[in-house]
This record gives structure tokens, C-alpha cells and sequence, in this order.
């Protein structure tokens, strides 16, 4: 998904139209294939600059293009104005129109005034293939026609949900898939690596690096799978309820026919809300959705702060790994080199946590039969899942494909850790081996080495007990291959 410009839009100054709406006539530029109620809301909010997306305009097409089939299917539209709004669709859905989008995404929170503008441009489109004069609705008319079947207040939540499950399929889906590939393919390749597990930030028991790895993998793993929950959940259409939820003023067939030929164009089995009245007055959906993507935001910064962290220093801090080196990292400290892929998906994880906030509270604003913050939701839910899908790719090929490990470093910090004292409380109790971690603090000495000093144990037993690689193993490979020990509880 790619974001539609935030400067000003509109069509360049000069020739005007008269074009009338409800309210009366107004002046539209000439060139514009908007009408009169579009004019007035580009008039009324010249609010932020931020625009419906692509992906959003698209979604407003293919609602029309199976509005026009499925009326025709149903006998209410005859075949020559079904055919010229299907043609004037095709290309709102392919962006050869989206010059004619121009509306704010802060303005009526039904987003009433842009499913009127896709009305308008499809109709005043339809005009000009039937070689008509742009403004005359003696061919097809925004409402009658174009609009058949729909109301703003069941094509915009539906609109929402069709370009979301569409870029979370085709973009934020495939990308997770090729990060946890990746992760899993160092978790073998650091399979054989010890080093130092840490709880609290704090020293704990030796773990292998292809396990902490592993721990990454299965964290993308899951958010493949939120995903795909995402999708079912968005697949619930408010198609059918038009105004409030009854289905005034459409055919009773109207949303089935509609389903079957959007799920012929986007591949999703979209199917009619079970309730009307919920699927308008609430956006609980969009707000699971949402809140499914904090989720993989929350899963992708823990995973890219820990690796920046591992690859601290690279000599005075933990340097565990080594990061590709993308860029200078100072303009005042020659070869210095910072974590800025890690760094850069960190802060979308914010951004997409901050949307989540926005949109959490948008969801609550339902009143009665509608929702007023429609808008807003689209804009932050969409740009949620392009900043994700664009971010995991990057942070894939410029960092995660890249990172080595630093096998000397890994050692030696095993070696240095008090925790290798943990292994010993079984042999000779958890009080005695405290006294050989404190001593080992205060001295700076291993723990091997004060416990070879103080013959604690035989030298044979003493090297099996503060064997690191033993200490990885009990139940390691299992968590390697991503099963689950919960498998066989009883």
C-alpha cells in the first residue's frame, strides 16, 4: 500500500461547471469528475492533507462494480448503464481516477461525503464514455444508479474491511512469512552457539543462541497466524443494511449477489453480517483487528530490541551478534555504526501502537445505529498494516539475513557468569551456592575457578555440573522445532 499525497488536492484553478447537489448549484473545476457535494466537503474540511489511501479508493471501486453486476443480476439495472458503470469502476478500482479523490480524511465521520464522491466520478465518468456533457445525469445518476442498493453507512465500514483483509493477504501476511523463514534459518545456523541467558537484564542460566532465536521465529510465527485471524475477522460485510441496518430501498438478494462477485475479485470469502445492526452501530471488528496488529507491532519491537541490544558495543557492550552495517552511525565519530534497521522498526511498532490507541477510541464512538469515526479508522488501520509490511521486509534483508554471531564473545561471558553457580544448588544446596556467587562478585573470579580452589566437587563431576551445554538441553531441542510441551499435558 502506498500513501496517497498529504499536500492540498484538488484540480488546477481556472474553467469552472455548475453542478448541482440537495443543497442547490455550486461551482466545481471544469476538469473535475466530482460533483457539487464533493466541492462542498472539499470546501468544509481543508483539515490535515491525508487522503483516503489506494488501497481504500480501490475498495470504494469493487463495492460499485458489484453494486452495478448485482442489481443487473436482480433486474433493477438495465444492461447499457450496468456496463458503463462497471467500465467507470474498473477504472476507480485499477487508480486511474484518483485525482478525483480529493477529500480529507477528517470530515464526516460516516464518510458519507467520499462514498458520495465515488457516486460522483462514477457517474460523471459514465457521462463522458457515453459522450455526454460532464455534469448531465440524464445517463446514469450518482444516487439512483451508481448508489442503488447502498447507503454511505453500510459501503464505508464494508470498504474498510475489504481493502484491509486485502494489503493484510497480499502484503503484511507474505512479509511475516519471510522474516520468520529467516529467523528460523539462524536459529539453525546458531544452533551450536552457548551463551549466557539473561532474566531481569540480569545474568541467568547458559542458553543456546539458535534457542533465542527460535523464540523470535515462533513470536513471527504467531503473528502469521493473528493475521490470518485478522482476515476472518474483517471478512463480516455491512453490504445489505443501508441506512440503519434494515435494507431499506435494496433487494432482498442484493448483498449474496454482491458477495459472490467481490470473493471473484479479491479471492476473500466475504459473506453478509449476521446482524446489521451491530456491523453499523459498532466497529468492534475493526477494533480486534487493530488490535491484533499492536499485538505483532508489540512481538516485532521485542524482537528488534533484543537484537539490538545483543549487538551492543560492539566491544563494551554485550556484542554477542554483529549487525550488518548499513550507514554511518555519527557525523562526529569516525566508524562508528548504529542499529538503524532495528531502530527504524521499533518506531513503527510505535506508530501502529499509537493507531491502535486512536482507533480503540474511534471503535467506542459508536451511537446508536452508526458509528461517526469511520474515517480515522480507515486511514490509521491501513496505514498500520503498510508501515508493518514495509518495515518487516526491510529489517528482514538488511538486518535479520545479515547478523552473525560472535562465537568467542558468547563463550566468554558463560565463563564469566555467576549463574553457571545454578547447576551446583542440586549437588550442594542453594544456600552454599550462593555463597559462591557472592564470592564470585566480589572477587571477580569464575565460579569454576573458586570451585576448584575449594574442591567443592571432584574435577570430572565439577565439569559435568558446570557443563554449559548440558544446561541447554532439557527440553531445548523441542522448543527448537516449535512444539509445544503443552501438547502432551493430560
Amino acid at each position: 500500500m502506498e500513501p496517497r499525497s498529504r499536500k492540498s488536492v484538488g484540480m488546477s484553478s481556472g474553467a469552472t461547471r455548475m453542478e448541482k447537489d440537495s443543497m442547490g448549484e455550486t461551482s466545481v473545476p471544469a476538469t473535475a469528475l466530482y460533483g457539487a457535494s464533493t466541492q462542498r466537503a472539499v470546501i468544509n474540511f481543508p483539515v490535515s492533507g491525508y487522503r483516503f489511501s489506494r488501497e481504500f479508493i480501490r475498495a470504494l471501486g469493487l463495492i460499485k462494480w458489484a453494486a452495478a453486476q448485482a442489481n443487473h443480476d436482480l433486474g433493477l439495472l438495465d444492461a447499457h448503464r450496468c456496463a458503463l458503470i462497471v467500465q467507470a469502476a474498473e477504472e476507480v478500482i485499477d487508480g486511474k481516477l484518483d485525482e478525483h479523490f480529493p477529500l480529507d480524511i477528517f470530515q464526516t465521520g460516516s464518510g458519507t461525503s467520499t462514498n458520495t464522491n465515488a457516486n460522483e466520478v462514477i457517474a460523471n465518468r459514465c457521462t463522458q464514455l457515453a459522450g455526454k456533457p460532464t455534469g448531465s445525469r440524464e445517463v446514469v445518476h450518482p444516487n439512483d444508479h451508481v448508489n442503488m442498493g447502498q447507503s454511505s453507512n453500510d459501503v464505508i465500514p464494508s470498504a474498510i474491511h475489504i481493502s484491509a483483509a486485502e494489503q493484510l493477504k497480499k502484503r503484511l501476511a507474505p512479509t511475516l512469512e519471510k522474516l520468520q523463514g529467516a529467523l528460523e534459518t539462524k536459529a539453525k545456523e546458531f544452533w551450536e552457539i552457548i551463551k549466557i541467558g539473561r532474566t531481569h537484564l540480569m545474568d541467568a542460566t547458559p542458553i543456546r543462541l539458535g534457542q533465542e532465536f527460535s523464540g523470535y521465529a515462533q513470536q513471527v510465527a504467531y503473528a502469521r497466524a493473528r493475521t490470518e485471524k485478522a482476515i476472518d475477522i474483517l471478512r463480516e460485510l455491512a453490504l445489505g443494511g443501508t441506512a440503519v441496518g434494515t435494507g431499506l430501498n435494496r433487494h432482498v438478494d442484493l448483498p449474496g449477489k454482491m458477495m459472490r462477485h467481490l470473493k471473484q475479485r479479491t479471492g476473500i470469502a466475504f459473506y453478509e453480517a449476521k446482524n446489521h445492526f451491530e456491523a453499523q452501530g459498532g466497529k468492534d471488528a475493526v477494533v480486534e483487528a487493530s488490535g491484533l496488529l499492536k499485538t505483532i507491532a508489540v512481538s516485532l519491537f521485542k524482537i528488534a530490541n533484543d537484537i539490538r541490544w545483543l549487538g551492543s558495543g560492539p566491544r563494551c557492550g554485550i556484542g554477542e551478534i554483529q549487525l550488518p552495517a548499513t550507514q554511518p552511525g555519527s557525523s562526529i565519530m569516525p566508524g562508528k555504526v548504529n542499529p538503524v534497521m532495528c531502530e527504524s522498526l521499533m518506531m513503527v511498532c510505535a506508530q501502529v501502537i499509537g493507531h491502535d490507541g486512536a482507533i480503540t477510541w474511534a471503535g467506542a464512538n459508536g451511537n446508536f445505529e452508526l458509528n461517526v469515526m469511520m474515517p480515522v479508522m480507515a486511514y490509521d488501520l491501513l496505514e498500520s498494516i503498510r508501515l508493518l509490511a514495509n518495515a518487516v521486509v526491510i529489517f528482514c534483508d538488511k538486518c535479520v539475513i545479515g547478523i552473525s554471531a560472535n562465537k568467542k564473545r558468547c563463550e566468554e561471558l558463560v565463563e564469566l557468569s555467576m549463574a553457571m553457580v545454578t547447576s551446583l544448588a542440586p549437588k550442594i544446596g542453594y544456600d552454599r551456592a550462593a555463597e559462591i556467587a557472592k564470592e564470585s562478585i566480589a572477587t571477580g573470579r569464575t565460579v569454576r575457578e573458586i570451585c576448584r580452589q575449594k574442591k567443592i566437587l571432584p574435577e570430572a563431576e565439577l565439569n559435568r555440573a558446570l557443563d554449559p551445554i548440558a544446561m541447554t538441553e532439557a527440553g531445548g531441542e523441542r522448543a527448537a522445532n516449535g512444539e509445544r510441551r503443552a501438547k502432551n499435558s493430560p
